[in-house]
């Protein structure tokens, strides 16, 4: 999967790299890329439908998803790090650091941030989502305010390197799979913060998520927030 270009030659209006090779990766027929529809274009059209490749800002997804739905099947790729090894590149030279392995692990339940923001579209029959968990390299300009210039920096490029995992989702039923097995019959936010590696304020967005597509139900409350049991 791997196209490991740098941060060279990427300018306001270039494709990113990421976003490319999952395109060519899904479908390699050019004439099925780019294909315009009604006042949208939809990054895949072949005959599994309409394919849309979102690396962030799902709000930014909203409006053409809510057109697209109405004509047929449409398929959501959110790519997510798995594992991720730094870059850091001088602006001025070009130059970039050797590459150090980052200590977070990405894990599918990460999702529920961006997918809260289309909660109302996640129960439509014609909505496929694919998670696609990628080791990748990142690659950081060293312009950020604190004294190594490395936070509050500005992500220049990610390269995929490996596909590690996929979760596909193609029916409301399917959000089961991001309910960890190792929870109690009953659980709370707590809970499935614990399981998942999620702080709480992310885990009670997923499990408003869970509860909104109908693979958890609210049985109780406790002293924050609600006790939920699997559909």
């Amino acid at each position: 999967m791997s196209t490991d270009s740098g941060c060279a030659g990427i300018g306001t209006y270039q494709e990113k790299t990421l976003h490319a090779t999952l395109k060519r990766f899904i479908e390699p027929n050019e004439d099925n890329q780019e294909v315009s529809i009604g006042s949208f274009v939809a990054d895949i059209y072949n005959e599994n439908g309409i394919t849309e490749i979102q690396t962030r800002s799902f709000e930014k997804l909203r409006k053409k998803l809510e057109y697209f739905l109405q004509l047929g099947k449409v398929t959501v790729i959110f790519p997510m790090p798995s594992t991720k090894w730094l870059l850091w590149v001088d602006e001025e030279t070009g130059e970039a650091s050797k590459q150090h392995k980052s200590p977070k692990k990405g894990k599918p339940y990460q999702a529920f941030f961006e997918l809260y923001k289309i909660k109302p579209l996640l129960s439509h029959p014609n909505l496929r989502l694919r998670l696609m968990m990628i080791d990748i390299k990142e690659y950081r300009y060293l312009n950020g305010w604190s004294k190594d210039k490395k936070k509050g920096s500005t992500r220049c490029e990610r390269i995929p390197v490996e596909l590690i995992e996929e979760i596909h989702i193609d029916s409301v039923s399917d959000y089961i799979k991001l309910i960890p097995e190792t929870l109690p019959e009953n659980f709370s936010s707590k809970n499935y913060a614990k399981a998942t590696g999620l702080n709480k304020k992310s885990a009670t967005t997923a499990l408003n998520v869970l509860y909104n597509v109908g693979v958890v139900n609210r049985i109780g409350r406790n002293g924050d927030g609600y006790i939920y049991e699997r559909q």
